[in-house]
């Protein structure tokens, strides 16, 4: 045994081996906490839709979609799997079921626990229950579905959790696209998925540049005069229920008889339509949903209807609802196809109207649902519909 009575030569024999053990590649007794770079922080500041600054944990492993849609631009980003919990509406099973996302998605969203209400009653009990990172809300502006700063802050002061809100936006005019596009990015900035987000927004100008390509220099005395009825607003609707700002209408250069109402949904005369006899009319076919088949049955049971160029000439389709909890923009982007073939077949040669829709469906929910969607309808939907 060696004993070293110096204590001077054992501490600098210790230091020795120190140093040596730093040359031979044997572990340090001491460690180095590296320093945390921005790329490495488990934080981000985001602005949300209505101007609130939140901080929210990044990357994010789990969040809950509050409002009518918001889930539905969960689905669009590729970020379902985070979902831990949903609405009421998620965990029904619907005898008639509209929404191209539930129909590929629904199983795994009814298997979550439950958040509260449908369009944005929130349950701030149930919501801790299950304690996510992060809430999304979301709903369409100007409607009793809306929602808004205070109620973000609201709902972030009852339950401790970050809320990131925004306005759902639409396709029908261009502040509205605005707010879609700016709640995409915005959900795509705090799910770290900017790119997808983009590549949505890319996908519908794309479509719709598409559109306005084959119809565009249409003479304005040769564009069809078109109506569209039945169209579903919060429940299904009868002939009389219209959109003056139908989007499909606007892209494919159809003169909608219905223009100059307003932008949002209306309900016309029935006279309205009489006088000004379209010639095509378009049924959103979730109207079977009503008693004798609503719009259409209207149409065949109805004289003055049935006086219609349109129904006398045999020139009335069906199309897919695409209001079902807000908007499903893939519906709307597929049924601008069917009526762009209908209205001006030479200008879609190339086009298949379900192969379009299905190529439609798979980019925004990865799965073609073209058939399953049409089937809860009585495969009414881009067909010709005797009256």
């Amino acid at each position: 045994m060696i004993c070293f009575k110096n204590s001077t030569i054992l501490v600098a024999l210790v230091a020795a081996m120190i140093a040596v053990a730093g040359c031979t590649g044997m572990s340090s007794p001491v460690q180095q906490t590296p320093a945390v770079t921005p790329a490495q922080s488990s934080e981000i500041t985001v602005t949300d839709g209505f101007g609130r600054n939140v901080t929210v944990p990044s990357p994010l492993e789990s969040v809950v979609c509050s409002g009518s849609g918001c889930l539905r631009y969960l689905v669009y980003l590729q970020g379902q799997d985070l979902a831990i919990g949903v609405d009421s509406i998620e965990k029904k099973e619907n005898a008639i079921e509209g929404r191209p996302y539930a129909l590929v998605y629904g199983s795994q969203f009814r298997d979550l626990p439950l958040i509260g209400e449908f369009r944005g009653k929130d349950d701030p009990e149930k919501i801790l229950g299950i304690n996510p990172q992060l809430i999304f809300k979301t709903g369409s502006s100007g409607t009793a579905y809306g929602t808004s700063a205070a109620e973000a802050d609201k709902l972030e002061e009852k339950t401790g959790i970050p809320v990131v809100a925004f306005p759902y936006g639409s396709l029908r005019n261009d502040a509205e696209k605005a707010e879609m596009y700016d709640g995409l990015r915005t959900m795509g900035e705090v799910l770290g998925k900017e790119d997808r987000a983009e590549e949505v927004i890319a996908y519908i100008e794309e479509t719709v540049a598409d559109l306005e390509r084959r119809t565009g220099d249409i003479p304005e005395a040769e564009q069809k005069t078109v109506y569209v009825g039945g169209v579903s607003s919060a429940g299904a609707h009868g002939i009389i229920s219209t959109e003056p700002a139908y989007p499909p209408f606007l892209w494919v250069h159809a003169k909608n008889v219905a223009a100059g109402m307003g932008t949002a949904h209306a309900d016309i005369a029935k006279e309205a339509l009489v006088d000004w006899d379209p010639g095509y009319v378009f049924v959103d076919v979730g109207t079977v949903q009503m008693e004798n088949d609503g719009a259409i049955g209207e149409l065949k049971a109805d004289s003055a209807l049935q006086g219609l160029s349109a129904s006398k000439e045999g020139r009335v389709y069906g199309v897919l609802p695409y209001n079902f909890y807000n908007t499903n923009f893939e519906t709307v982007l597929a049924d601008a196809y069917f009526i762009g073939k209908t209205l001006y077949p030479d200008r879609f040669v190339d086009v298949d109207p379900v192969k379009k829709a299905d190529e439609i469906y798979t980019f925004f929910l990865g799965k073609p649902v073209f058939n399953d969607l049409n089937g809860q309808y009585r495969d009414l939907g881009f067909t010709q519909i005797t009256v």
